[in-house]
């Protein structure tokens, strides 16, 4: 699939993760029925025009609540999109994936990573997923209650769609505004720098739910395929993959996104994707 194509349905998920675009000029957020639902990509429950809730938040609220219960409507939503479709939300749905893509756009050097480097640091995402399971239920104030701690001190994304609109919108959350609002916007400006210089940081080093659909990659029903009879090895899917997969060695690895553009360049049509019930 052509990137404009992909860009067009990611711009529309992003509307249909946001759609009440009035709350960003009254910094109100929306608290309709839908709020109860999780959505697939990462999305603030706290940005003004979200319709739904975000599902690393809702893991953190109910595993930081006094019970400690396992929320298995939101661990069981969360496996169900990532046992159908994988890393594919990440590339077409995720509203803050969208932004990284877009920001990867602004000319600029496109440094990368030392290898080694790069490899290491892609277990910060999984890392990052132990905590969000882990800190709210052992790290807890007087009342047994632990914190989102994921969202309160690190997740860009939330800083972004939240925290900023609301900061624009309402003197009173202004007002309030201190050291953390200040730590979360210098992490959200190092994605953004981040973004600018590589492909999907965020997405490659950091974020718990592109681990949990990454963990799933290879067993979910929508999948790529590359036909070995095909391929001629020629090596401009590899060259063209800006998630760093070795395409033919392991196409459903945890970090392909799905995105398309190893397809876009096989000059054989080798590579497929879709919902291959038979390999």
């Amino acid at each position: 699939m052509k990137e404009r194509k992909r860009h067009l349905i990611q711009a529309a998920s992003s509307l249909l993760h946001n759609p009440h675009l009035s709350n960003f000029l009254t910094g109100k957020i929306h608290q309709g029925a839908t709020k109860h639902i999780c959505v697939p990509g990462l999305n603030c429950y706290s940005c003004p025009g979200a319709a739904g809730a975000c599902p690393i938040g809702s893991l953190q609220a109910v595993m930081g609540g006094r019970t400690k219960n396992i929320s298995y409507y939101v661990l069981g939503t969360v496996l169900l999109f990532g046992v159908l479709f994988g890393r594919l939300i990440c590339g077409f749905v995720c509203p803050f994936g969208f932004v990284q893509d877009l920001l990867h756009k602004i000319p600029s050097p496109k440094p990368g990573l030392p290898k080694r480097l790069d490899k290491t640091m892609r277990w910060g995402k999984y890392i990052a997923l132990a905590a969000v399971l882990i800190l709210p239920a052992i790290l807890t104030d007087a009342y047994g209650i632990g914190a989102p701690y994921f969202c309160k001190y690190v997740c860009p994304a939330g800083t972004l769609e939240g925290g900023v609109p609301l900061a624009i919108a309402s003197e009173a959350v202004r007002g309030a505004l201190g050291f953390l609002f200040s730590w979360k916007m210098a992490v959200l400006l190092a994605v953004i720098a981040g973004s600018v210089l590589l492909y999907r940081p965020f997405c490659k080093y950091l974020c718990p739910l592109g681990a949990i659909y990454g963990l799933l990659n290879r067993f979910s029903a929508y999948r790529m395929k590359v036909d070995d009879n095909a391929c001629v090895h020629c090596g401009k899917c590899e060259q063209a993959c800006k998630m760093g997969v070795k395409v033919t060695q392991n196409i459903n690895s945890a970090e392909c996104i799905r995105c398309g553009l190893c397809k876009d360049v096989c000059p054989k049509h080798a590579i497929k994707s879709g919902f291959f019930i038979k390999e």
